[in-house]
């Protein structure tokens, strides 16, 4: 399943200049008896099957044994926090990170004690962790350094804000224009335009992110206060 995505783009480009390393662990290799067996069924009853936690414990110690550099260990699960860009530049300073991709009808509960923290890519639901751990490669692998250009992240939505609407050739198309300020070639004008319609977009389709942030800001200010309060005291 991961090597299709990670054989190609920027992921590619990444390891081949040794910018990254991506080492894939099949859990089955540390999986019991002649058969290879990672699974059972659940105790107390109920469908499907559980990703036993003595499997697990082992694949994490084997790869953590195998690295010098200490490790994060992070299992893809619904019970974790929604992944976000803000999540994905930590993971990207890291040295060394593990995704624990789940299976089947979930994982034993106890592996919670082998882990770090726990991410989801959203209230849905998906067949295993694999893809949701490759989206979170992707993610990461990006913003290494040294991987894009400089400041090319920078600007590209949920850095800050919804990122404004780009355009190409042609100019007009069926009647429809590229905006005029783009084509004019005063660069502060297309900045000014390129913020507000930044703005403007998050405004009307993720308000929820301005609402975030100002939040955020609003309680960074009353703890500034706080504490210069404190000091005159």
């Amino acid at each position: 399943m991961f090597l299709g995505p990670f054989s190609e783009s920027i992921i590619k480009r990444a390891v081949e200049k040794k910018l990254v390393e991506i080492e894939l662990v099949n859990i089955r290799d540390f999986g019991l008896g002649r058969h290879k067996t990672v699974d059972d069924t659940p105790y107390g009853g109920g469908k499907g099957m559980i990703i036993r936690v003595d499997v697990l414990s082992s694949a994490i110690e084997k790869v953590k044994q195998k690295n010098e550099k200490k490790s994060k260990v992070v299992l893809m699960s619904p019970h974790g926090k929604t992944f976000n860009q803000t999540q994905a530049l930590k993971l990207s300073k890291l040295k060394h990170l593990i995704l624990v991709c789940g299976h089947y009808e979930g994982v034993d509960a106890r592996v919670d004690k082998f882990i770090d923290e726990k991410i989801s890519i959203g209230d849905f639901i998906v067949t295993g962790g694999e893809i949701p751990a490759m989206l979170i490669v992707d993610s990461i692998v990006r913003l290494t350094k040294g991987v894009l250009k400089e400041g090319v992240t920078s600007s590209e939505s949920f850095s800050k804000l919804l990122e404004y609407s780009q355009y190409t050739k042609p100019s007009v198309f069926k009647n429809l224009k590229v905006p005029q300020v783009l084509l004019s070639g005063n660069h502060k004008k297309i900045e000014e335009y390129r913020k507000k319609e930044s703005q403007d977009l998050t405004e009307k389709l993720r308000p929820d992110l301005i609402r975030t942030k100002s939040l955020k800001l609003r309680f960074q200010t009353k703890m500034s206060q706080a504490l210069l309060t404190k000091r005159k005291r």
